[in-house]
């Protein structure tokens, strides 16, 4: 099972994204119930997942109006959620640096 950390920035984008709150918290208990061992597993599962740095996965949320970008380290079952955004926004964004920012 992954933990996701932390789930409070998943709320915080359910909040700012309300039509993708529900597609969010579904992937979201996706993964926690998930065991995947590398990126090929994931990726099996995640067809449209990308693999973008050594440890980031963007993820395609309903559909293509949405990417999250996550990092994973899949040895200790880990998931950090860095982004979420349209995908015209992330289209302006640097996926490999990208943090969440708090307010």
């Amino acid at each position: 099972m992954f933990n996701i950390i932390t789930r409070k920035t998943l709320l915080d984008y359910c909040k700012q994204y309300p039509t993708a709150a529900t597609a969010l918290q579904e992937w979201y208990y996706e993964l926690v119930k998930s065991d995947f061992k590398n990126f090929n597993e994931l990726k099996r599962v995640y067809g449209n997942a990308s693999l973008v740095a050594d440890d980031r996965v963007v993820f395609n949320i309903m559909g293509n109006n949405y990417r999250l970008v996550v990092g994973v380290v899949f040895e200790f079952k880990a998931i950090q959620i860095k982004w979420l955004g349209t995908y015209t926004e992330y289209d302006k964004i640097d996926v490999v640096t990208i943090q969440y920012k708090t307010k």
